[in-house]
This record gives structure tokens, C-alpha cells and sequence, in this order.
């Protein structure tokens, strides 16, 4: 392999912090699993420095990137060309740099979410879901639960943000923040999509006392893998699902599009991530 003559196809992963982010182990794995000659790196980008660092791998023969906080929505802007998602939820998370020197960007946390769901066989269609939290995250994967035809309830701490979300994206109920755990009886599906309960954030005491036994729970956490959610919702006995799908089936599109194989999210390579994510 030989990055320097461009004989590797090459990717990254852009954020600022980026060390956190699994994408670098993930795709690599691929690549060699797929006999593939090319490479995944991470670049720690600051806002301030990201469109110059975009037009720059994109000069370079780059294939394309991966975007972790804080530079989606000033990726967004950076595209030429963008899908319905995206547009709808003003962010992305992975850019493709075309031949005639075009960028695409894409956001494939919802869909990835969607992915995740189906690994576990979870009925979509007409599910009545709670999403908590009204920020990024939150708006792709309620756009791609829409597209699915799910019924969408948010609660959210900032009880505007959550009304501001749910009429950006035209679909939604949205219920005050301290009344979701009495109203959980109504849900069959439960997303956290904030922050409370990752390594090294907010802590909270969750209650699921008034759900009913039907209801899956899902956090789109990954670090820890048993969020403290999860952890609630097994003493409950609920169905738990884990945010590391979602991560992998996210990657998928990008590798797709930039190595040119659709790679297999099966259990060596949830093994292989997993292991470098404590419990």
C-alpha cells in the first residue's frame, strides 16, 4: 500500500476531540477483512480550520470522511450536493469527494439507527416511540423513524427545543420533560438520544417504573455499552438495545461508497469493536 502514489484508497474521520472515536479500528477491519488496499485515519480538526482542511483532502485524492462533533452542520455547509435527510435535518456526518471534484454529504446516523433496530427485529411501523433529547442526534434519527412510518413523541429538558425540533422536521408530539417516566405505559419504544449516562457526562437516575413489559429500550450511547438506561431497563427485565449497531451500521454507507464493498455488520465485527469498549 502505498498512500503517497495514491494506489490506497483513502478516508478519515474528522472531529475535535477525535481519539474517542472507534471509525479508525472499524473501518480498518473492513479493509483488511475485504483484501482491500487503502487506509482510515483520524484528523483532529477545529472548527475554525474545517472547510480548509475539507478542500484540502478533497484535493489530495482523499475518498472521503466521516464527521464526529463538532463539525457536522459546518459540513453541511461545505457540500456541493446533499440527500433528503441531510437537508431536512441540516447536518451531516459523512461526505463522499466525487471525481469531477464535487462534494456529497449524507447523514447516516439514522439510518444506521434504523439498521439496528432490524438486527433485533424490532416491528417500526406504527411503533409508538419516545425519543428523548432534541438535539443533532435526535433529529436524524426521528427523520429516519418518520421515513419508517413510526409515531414520534419527544421530551426533552428544554421543553422549546423539543417544539422548535418537532416543527423543523413537521412530525411529533412533544410532552414536558418531567412527566415522560409517568407516561412511559404508552411507548413500545424508549431512545435516549442525549448525552446522560456517556463516559465522562451528566449522570441521571432513570425510572422506568411505569413502562409496560413490552417496552424495547435503546440508547444510542456506546461508551459505556451498558449505559445506565440499559442497565435500569434490565432490572425491569425490559429488551435492551445497545448503541453499538448503530455506530457500525452507520459506517457502513460511507465504506460503501468510498472502497466500493458493502461490509457485513455480523458478530466478529461487533467482537472485534466491543472489545475496546468497557461494559
Amino acid at each position: 500500500m502505498n498512500i503517497i502514489t495514491g494506489k490506497a484508497k483513502v478516508a478519515a474521520v474528522l472531529g475535535w476531540p477525535v481519539e474517542h472515536s472507534r471509525s479508525p479500528l472499524l473501518h480498518n477491519f473492513w479493509l483488511k477483512r475485504y483484501g482491500i488496499d487503502g487506509v482510515y485515519i483520524p484528523l483532529a480538526v477545529k472548527p475554525e480550520n474545517f472547510k480548509k482542511v475539507i478542500i484540502g483532502l478533497s484535493a489530495s485524492g482523499f475518498k472521503g470522511c466521516n464527521i464526529t462533533i463538532p463539525n457536522k452542520e459546518i459540513a453541511f455547509s461545505c457540500c456541493d450536493e446533499v440527500d433528503e435527510i441531510a437537508r431536512k435535518i441540516g447536518s451531516v456526518n459523512t461526505l463522499t469527494f466525487k471525481n469531477d471534484g464535487k462534494i456529497f454529504g449524507t447523514s447516516t446516523d439514522g439510518a444506521g439507527f434504523i439498521e439496528s433496530l432490524r438486527d433485533h427485529n424490532i416491528r417500526i411501523k406504527n411503533c409508538n416511540v419516545l425519543i428523548l433529547g432534541a438535539g443533532g442526534a435526535a433529529r436524524s434519527v426521528i427523520s429516519s423513524l418518520a421515513h419508517e412510518k413510526a409515531k414520534i413523541t419527544i421530551a426533552n429538558r428544554t421543553n422549546s427545543r423539543a417544539l422548535q425540533l418537532a416543527q423543523d422536521l413537521g412530525t411529533g408530539n412533544v410532552i414536558a420533560w418531567d412527566t415522560w417516566t409517568s407516561l412511559l405505559g404508552q411507548y413500545d419504544l424508549l431512545v435516549n438520544t442525549t448525552s446522560l449516562g456517556m463516559e465522562g457526562k451528566e449522570s441521571f437516575d432513570f425510572d422506568l417504573s411505569k413502562a409496560k413489559s413490552g417496552l424495547v429500550v435503546t440508547d444510542i450511547v456506546y461508551v459505556p455499552r451498558l449505559t445506565p438506561l440499559l442497565k435500569v431497563a434490565k432490572e425491569f427485565n425490559l429488551k435492551t438495545i445497545e448503541g453499538l449497531g448503530m455506530l457500525l451500521h452507520q459506517a457502513r454507507f460511507g465504506f460503501r461508497e468510498w472502497f466500493g464493498v458493502d461490509p457485513m455488520v455480523d458478530s466478529e465485527t461487533i467482537e472485534y469493536v466491543a472489545k475496546t469498549i468497557r461494559e
